[in-house]
């Protein structure tokens, strides 16, 4: 855990780092990859609309029904002629759910499982929605999510500025697709819980891309009086800092979530948790990736193609190039060999000089020697 700290210390210096908005072709192109597979699971399978949307009946049958859920489902298929999706509680009842019947078939379905299952009818508790009812229901879900989206584009564009909250849009029309289309694939049961699930896992997801944004915002507010830094450098600067403090707070969501998908729906059988957990799960993932590789590069891509980033880029660029050509030049200077080692020795200590033929001249006394 020291050395995860040290590291994330020394993201946020600046002293390491990755290339995150260099390599964002990289992360588009996985990205849209994602993406076409999702609409492809949703255009081939299609999400499976629990009763809530499309109507139909809930059979719950008493306490410790000596039936297995197979047989149950063989049952429930054979009375109804529909598609059924049976469940065992935790107190041994079991739950029979058929999607598109009205409330006369319900009647006539509840007395066969009655006989089948060996049980009195008025012991098996039905639950029926209508059609109109789940339609209903499905309409004010879009309705939420598209009020939810417009909220938070016009948010963002006060709080931060229209690039971001463009940049913040795209992301959540990911995870979103991204979710949906593995409940297609996965083929779980879309219900309100779903929904929930969601919503939640798009508020997540703002959060980490608001962290990343706010950083960014306070880095480059005079970012234009400086000549050492682009704002793809910043960008990528504020995504390195806060990396860190997403990886931790995205493992420690996804623990207790991973907890309720694997282990209580898969190993304890707890169907009814598989429709939210699994939407909080993925999207809590998604929405991670989403904040780092998608929303932070698009900014930066939207920012660069300013007038005054692109001169900014050019004296940014102008001044690196000229700083690496005086370190070559300084380089090539250091190699070059001193040639003052081959030049003749300097003489040192006293020359023998020629006699003059007027030494002695001026002297007082006239005379040579």
């Amino acid at each position: 855990m020291s050395k995860l700290g040290n590291l994330g210390a020394r993201l946020h210096r600046g002293e390491v780092g990755y290339d995150f908005v260099g390599n964002r072709k990289i992360w588009y192109g996985i990205s849209i990859l994602i993406t076409i597979t999702a609409i492809v699971g949703l255009a081939v399978r299609g999400l499976n609309m629990g009763i809530e949307f499309q109507g139909g009946a809930v059979f719950t049958t008493p306490k410790h029904t000596n039936v297995s859920v197979s047989q149950a489902e063989t049952y429930a298929q054979d009375a109804s002629g529909h598609d059924t999706i049976v469940q065992k509680l935790g107190d041994g009842s079991l739950r029979i759910q058929i999607a598109g019947i009205d409330t006369g078939a319900a009647d006539k379905i509840k007395d066969k499982l009655a006989g089948d299952l060996k049980v009195d009818a008025e012991k098996i508790n039905a639950d029926l929605v209508g059609p109109s009812w789940g339609e209903h229901i499905a309409n004010k879900a879009w309705q939420g999510l598209a009020i939810f989206m417009v909220l938070v584009v016009i948010y963002l564009a006060i709080a931060f500025e229209w690039r971001m909250a463009v940049a913040a849009l795209v992301a959540l029309i990911h995870d979103i697709t991204i979710t949906t289309g593995i409940y297609a694939l996965v083929g779980f049961e879309v219900t309100p819980g779903t929904v929930i699930g969601l919503l939640t896992i798009l508020g997540y997801s703002l959060y980490d891309t608001v962290v990343v944004f706010d950083s960014l915002k306070e880095q480059t507010k005079d970012i234009t009086r400086q000549t050492r830094w682009t704002y793809s450098d910043i960008a990528n600067r504020s995504i390195n800092g806060t990396l860190v403090r997403s990886i931790n707070t995205t493992v420690v969501a996804l623990l207790p979530v991973a907890g309720l998908l694997f282990i209580g729906g898969g190993v304890l059988g707890a169907g009814m948790l598989n429709d939210i957990s699994l939407s909080l799960f993925v999207g809590l993932a998604a929405g991670a990736y989403s904040s780092i590789f998608i929303a932070t590069p698009l900014v930066a891509d939207l920012k660069e193609r300013e007038p005054q980033m692109k001169a900014l880029r050019k004296r940014v660029l102008a001044k690196r190039a000229k700083a690496a050509a005086d370190e070559e030049t300084a380089e090539a200077r250091a190699t070059v060999p001193d040639d003052s080692e081959d030049a003749a020795p300097a003489v040192v200590g006293p020359r023998d000089q020629p006699v003059s033929r007027t030494r002695g001249r001026g002297r007082p006394s006239g005379k040579r020697r």
